[in-house]
């Protein structure tokens, strides 16, 4: 059973710039890493809405188990402070079980 899981967070639109420049450098050098070690990711994207102010994190998993991992990775907990001191607001995890996917 595949989970996705949805991560998104909303910012002010004068820290678009930052945020992306985050994103591409700090995040992405501490998790890429991290993330390619645990067991049963599938795949992993980060995107920025540069329209709507938001950043979401969406990675698809073997099972629920595995996609909880990051519930309790210190590098995501690690981040989530640097970006949460910035006044980033951040909405419910949520961890979707996949019903039907395209062949």
């Amino acid at each position: 059973m595949k989970i996705v899981r949805i991560s998104i967070g909303f910012f002010a639109e004068s820290q678009t710039d930052q945020v992306e420049q985050m994103l591409n450098n700090e995040f992405k050098n501490s998790l890429i890493p991290t993330i390619q070690k645990l067991h049963g990711n599938v795949s992993y994207d980060v995107g920025i809405d540069r329209q709507k102010y938001a950043m979401t994190n969406v990675s698809v998993w073997e099972s629920l188990e595995d996609a909880m991992q990051m519930a309790t990775l210190p590098e995501m907990l690690a981040m989530r402070e640097v970006f949460e001191s910035l006044g980033i607001r951040f909405i419910d995890i949520t961890n979707y079980q996949v019903l039907w996917e395209l062949p």
